[in-house]
C-alpha cells in the first residue's frame, strides 16, 4: 500500500489525454480567487465541473485553499452523484491543494484517477479556465465582495442559471443539467418539430433547406490526440 501511495505522489508530466462520452466520466476542478472587500483579500471559489455535461457537480466559497477542504468536496460531490470505484478521473492544474497528499489518497480511496496539467501549460484545463470566465464576464459580476456570505450568494444564483437555464453553445445550446441526467433526446425531438413546423409555414426564410437543430456533441477530448494521415487512410 505505501508503494502505491508513493506512486500516488511521484510528478507525472506527460500531456493528458482524457475522453468522455457520457456523463460522471471525466470531472475538470480548479479553484479561483474572488477579490473581498479590501485590498489583497480574496475568498476562493472551488468548482468541480463535468467535462461531457458542463454540469457544476460541486462548488464552494472558502476563506482559504487548503487542500482539506479540497478533499471534503470531492467526497461529497462523489457521494451525491453515486460515484462508483473505477467510474471517473478527475483532472485539475498542478496547484498546491490538487496535487497535495490528502487529495492524492481520497482519489486512491475511491478508486478515482487523477489527472493533471503539464507544468506551464496554461490549456490543459480549458474546460475550468471557459467556466470561470463565463463566471467573472457576467454583466452582474461585481468588482469585490462585501463578504463571504455575499460571494456565496452569488455563486449560488449564477451556479443555478448555469445548470439549469443557460443555453451552452460547447453542449449544443442545450442545458447543462438536461445533458448531465440524460433528458436531452426528448428536446432534441421537440426542437426538430417546431424547426419542421416554421419550415412549412415559410420555406422562403430558409432558403428551401429545413434547418436543424444543433447536436449533443458525442464525446469531450482534453487533449484530442491529431489522427495522423497516410496513404492507406487515416490511423
Amino acid at each position: 500500500m505505501r508503494e502505491r501511495r508513493n506512486q500516488l505522489l511521484r510528478p507525472n508530466y506527460q500531456k493528458p489525454e482524457l475522453l468522455a462520452t457520457a456523463s460522471n466520466q471525466i470531472w475538470s476542478w480548479d479553484i479561483t480567487k474572488l477579490k473581498g472587500p479590501a485590498k489583497w483579500t480574496y475568498f476562493y471559489l472551488y468548482v468541480l465541473l463535468d467535462i461531457f455535461s458542463r454540469y457544476v457537480v460541486g462548488w464552494m466559497v472558502a476563506h482559504r485553499e487548503q487542500a482539506v477542504l479540497a478533499q471534503r468536496l470531492i467526497a461529497d460531490t462523489c457521494q451525491k452523484q453515486v460515484i462508483k470505484p473505477e467510474q471517473l478521473a478527475i483532472h485539475a492544474d498542478r496547484g498546491s491543494s490538487m496535487t497535495s497528499k490528502p487529495v492524492a489518497f481520497l482519489l486512491s480511496d475511491l478508486g478515482i484517477t487523477k489527472s493533471h496539467s503539464r507544468p506551464y501549460v496554461s490549456n490543459d484545463n480549458p474546460y475550468s479556465e471557459s467556466q470561470f470566465k463565463t463566471l467573472k464576464y457576467r454583466p452582474d459580476f461585481p468588482g469585490n465582495f462585501g463578504s463571504i456570505e455575499d460571494a456565496r450568494a452569488f455563486c449560488q444564483n449564477f451556479f443555478t442559471w448555469y445548470n439549469t437555464e443557460h443555453h451552452h453553445s460547447g453542449i449544443g445550446l442545450l442545458k447543462p443539467e438536461d445533458v448531465h441526467y440524460g433528458r436531452t433526446d426528448q428536446i432534441i425531438k421537440e426542437r426538430r418539430r417546431i424547426l419542421k413546423s416554421a419550415f412549412e409555414n415559410h420555406p422562403e426564410r430558409f432558403k428551401g433547406k429545413v434547418p436543424k437543430p444543433p447536436s449533443l456533441p458525442v464525446a469531450a477530448w482534453i487533449n484530442q490526440p491529431k489522427q495522423e494521415i497516410s496513404f492507406g487512410g487515416i490511423h
